[in-house]
């Protein structure tokens, strides 16, 4: 059996690129309390920060399957700027406001539910709908 991998880092690394590719300017949404986050202190409003990811505003960005990181200017000096993708709250689009809000999903998948005893022994009925 494969194992299921999260599709956040995924879907965040395919937005990027279309936002991009429509000639838009990508920024992430980042929780700023989450555990694991290296990023300019001052930036940081109402415990978030949005980050500019465009290739323009970052040098060498890696967005990996558990880590986002890339250096950055910030009033001139240069920050080194790393995060978990599990920090990241969205991704969208500067110019249009298009893109993608993540929900806990996105982050893998659930573990299996264990039936209820009472469910165990009760035989299961088909379920039919309507289509139309």
């Amino acid at each position: 059996m494969s194992k299921a991998l999260p599709k956040r880092p995924y879907l965040l690394r395919a937005m990027h690129e279309w936002i991009s590719d429509c000639g838009n300017t990508p920024h992430v949404i980042v929780d700023a309390e989450a555990e694991g986050i290296e990023v300019p202190r001052a930036y940081i409003k109402d415990g978030k920060i949005v980050l500019n990811l465009s290739v323009s505003a970052t040098q060498h960005l890696n967005m990996g399957v558990d880590e986002v990181k890339f250096d950055a200017r910030f009033a001139g000096v240069i920050h080194h700027v790393r995060f978990p993708v599990s920090a990241v709250l969205g991704i969208y689009a500067r110019e249009t406001g298009e893109g993608m809000v993540f929900s806990e999903q996105d982050l893998g998948p659930e573990p299996p539910t264990r039936p209820s005893p009472a469910d165990e022994g009760a035989p299961r009925r088909p379920q039919l709908k309507v289509v139309k």
